[in-house]
């Protein structure tokens, strides 16, 4: 198995925790984003959007974290991802959504770099992804405000938290305000574990 990636892509990092909870071994290849490695043919011809992850397995390729993450959870359902409860598993799914749909896309590297394009200089596209983060982390902490700790939705570890770690590193990449101290305790709870810690960019091969 094969993990296509960046050590500071966030969706990378999702899918590198879910791989360390399943306890799945895996190769990493890295595309530096910022020299545009992503748009390679060789990395074009595996996967045509030009994003990473894209995950090697049996001959086929995965594409999109979340899609991925649903694969990894199917292919070895230990540790669960999921609650067992059908209402929590919606609401799981829709925290991740949040950040995979509503937050990441509005402020990764294509975006912001039509921001430039358009004429914006650095600290107004700092900004615009300032507040993309901090409106849509606002609506998930609001999500889990009746929910016990440690983790976003109680004692077990969700794909709610695989999505919410990574989405913290950029809001401090970004100059977010870190206004939300539920999140900030998950995200404590969560590196205290060596999936987390493994997987976070730091630690990654490619690390600059």
């Amino acid at each position: 198995m094969v993990l296509h990636g960046y050590f500071r892509s966030t969706a990378s990092y999702r899918v590198r925790i879910a791989l360390n909870l399943k306890g799945i071994a895996y190769r990493q290849r890295s595309h530096h984003l910022r020299k545009g490695e992503q748009h390679a043919p060789d990395f074009l011809a595996l996967n045509p959007q030009g994003f990473v992850p894209a995950l090697e397995i049996d001959g086929a390729v995965l594409t999109q974290s979340l899609a991925i993450c649903d694969y990894l959870e199917e292919r070895e359902p230990m540790p669960s991802l999921l609650p067992a409860d059908p209402l929590l598993r919606a609401r799981v799914r829709a925290f991740a959504q949040i950040i995979a749909c509503d937050i990441h896309p509005i402020q990764n590297l294509r975006v912001l770099d039509r921001l430039r394009e358009a004429g914006l200089d650095g600290a107004a596209v700092r900004a615009w992804a300032a507040t993309v983060i901090e409106d849509g982390l606002d609506a998930c902490a609001a999500m889990i405000a009746d929910q016990p700790g440690p983790y976003c939705f109680g004692a077990d570890v969700t794909l709610a938290d695989l999505f919410l770690v990574p989405q913290l590193v950029n809001a401090r990449r970004f100059g977010a305000d870190l206004r939300w101290p539920r999140l900030l305790a998950v995200e404590r709870a969560c590196l205290a574990l060596p999936a987390f810690a493994d997987a976070s960019p730091e630690q990654q091969p490619d690390a600059e």
